[in-house]
């Protein structure tokens, strides 16, 4: 985890707020070390977390978690963690069709839109344990990334979509959190992606914004966090944090 982070956020794993929506967006630079801090960060909370990986593989989430103190192994076999891997499950889709509904179900479809299997996979996977005295604390959905989502041809009103129903599930039902990653092309001409970050601003609580540096590379501060367009926002009240840009080293992980 990374402590500045923590500090700027006035969080720690013994007391993570409920309830949030938290959209991770980066701009000319790689945004992973936020999936990677959130992800340490829930399972050290001792969260249940339902980790949709579209990006890379399990082995690669794993090696990056035991440099930050958690083991994805060890947490998936008691069942905290509940992982989807696209890369490889994605093979399964073309070479051997399931016969139930597959969460990449809209891989194999026409129209690439229905994310109604995968929404489905979420909630399955963070329904409450039948009876009995709760195991783990919150559940937290986290995604990386909704722009893969975009490439392999779902629309952006369908992920807001997805989106929207996971939120009303994992953070309004469940009392838990989502947490999920957008890259911002900065394209003023990709209207899908532009769509998919204004809607998700929209409906974010709070946003982390990772950008290089306007200087350039940098040994040892190789990019900067910012609250963008609004870092904090209460649902409801009309009232927004002004925004502020923190310089955070960024060692590479």
């Amino acid at each position: 985890m990374f402590p500045e982070l923590n500090h700027l956020l006035n969080t720690t794993p013994d007391k993570a707020e409920q309830g949030k929506l938290t959209l991770l967006c980066d701009a000319k630079t790689d945004g992973s070390f936020l999936v990677h801090h959130f992800l340490s960060f829930y399972l050290k909370a001792n969260c249940k977390v339902c980790f949709v990986a579209l990006v890379q593989s399990f082995s690669h989430y794993g090696i990056v978690g035991q440099k930050l103190g958690v083991s994805l192994t060890a947490a998936r076999e008691r069942g905290q963690l509940v992982f989807l891997e696209a890369l490889k499950t994605s093979v399964d889709i073309f070479f051997q069709p399931p016969v139930e509904p597959h969460p990449l179900q809209f891989l194999r479809e026409a129209s690439a839109g229905n994310l109604q299997p995968l929404f489905e996979f979420v909630r399955e996977a963070l329904k409450p344990e039948d009876g009995g005295e709760a195991k783990w604390r919150h559940p937290v959905l986290l995604v990386d990334d909704l722009s893969v989502l975009l490439s392999l041809g779902v629309g952006a009103v369908a992920v807001l979509d997805f989106i929207h129903y996971c939120r009303a599930t994992v953070c309004t039902e469940l009392k838990g959190n989502v947490v999920a990653l957008v890259h911002d092309s900065g394209d003023s001409e990709d209207e899908e992606n532009d769509l998919l970050l204004s809607g998700l601003s929209h409906q974010s609580h709070l946003i982390l914004r990772a950008e290089g540096l306007a200087t350039g590379f940098c040994r040892d501060v190789h990019g900067q966090v910012r609250g963008g367009g609004c870092s904090l926002r209460w649902q409801g009240s009309g009232m927004q944090a002004p925004v502020k840009t923190w310089r955070i080293p960024l060692a590479p992980l």
